[in-house]
């Protein structure tokens, strides 16, 4: 599979976000990723559906959702509603995972589903040919900037391994710590859609991005 570049706007000037997304896509990123975080799941607060729905009507690009929010069921719906081409929820929520990979798909939208570093890839693997995507979180949830975990990439492995075997197609993510020399890494593990905050923003978006590839 070819490498899809993520650029997450948790790390953009949200003063300028307008500006931001213009760079994302001028850069040739492929996806903007857009992390929601509720301070319950995650002990951060990040952006909710207004900001959403400013980013939607700013760019045509594709806009990858990620819930670190407690009952992704019940938002579902209203981010759906306001922008979202994919959402992703975490398998460590309160919600039925098999309750929200219908709600998603029932509201046309692509299903992704997450497992943080210390989540087992054997929990996931019920659900994941039900989904388009499984992300695979390489650091903690909640802050950005954070260093990339390494014992992840067993995690890459076995999850690519299985879809191989079961349900070719579905993609596997990674977010947290990605740059030029994780990226080689993890797509080496099997890995095809990266996401990256800091390392995208903090310079030459454009270099940043096709050495993620």
């Amino acid at each position: 599979m070819n490498t899809t570049v993520s650029a997450s706007i948790l790390s953009a000037d949200v003063c300028r976000l307008g500006e931001e997304l213009d760079r994302i896509k001028q850069s040739g990123c492929d996806h903007v990723h857009f992390d929601v975080m509720d301070g319950v799941f995650v002990p951060n607060i990040s952006f909710g559906v207004p900001v959403l729905a400013g980013v939607r009507r700013h760019t045509d690009m594709f806009v990858d959702v990620h819930l670190m929010i407690t009952d992704p069921l019940k938002y579902v719906g209203v981010f759906s509603d306001n922008g979202a081409d994919m959402i992703s929820f975490h398998l460590e929520s309160d919600s039925d995972p098999a309750a929200v990979i219908r709600e998603i798909k029932a509201r046309g939208r692509k299903a992704g589903i997450a497992i943080k570093p210390g989540t087992p890839v054997s929990k996931v693997l019920p659900y994941v040919s039900s989904v388009d995507m499984v992300l695979v979180m390489t650091v903690e949830p909640g802050f950005g900037g954070q260093g990339f975990m390494h014992e992840t990439l067993g995690k890459i492995r076995e999850l690519k391994a299985y879809i191989d075997r079961e349900c070719p197609g579905v993609h596997i993510q990674v977010d947290g710590g990605i740059n030029a020399e994780t990226a080689a890494l993890v797509r080496e593990a099997g890995a095809d859609i990266l996401v990256a905050g800091s390392y995208l923003f903090k310079g030459d978006m454009a270099e940043a991005a096709r050495s993620m590839r």
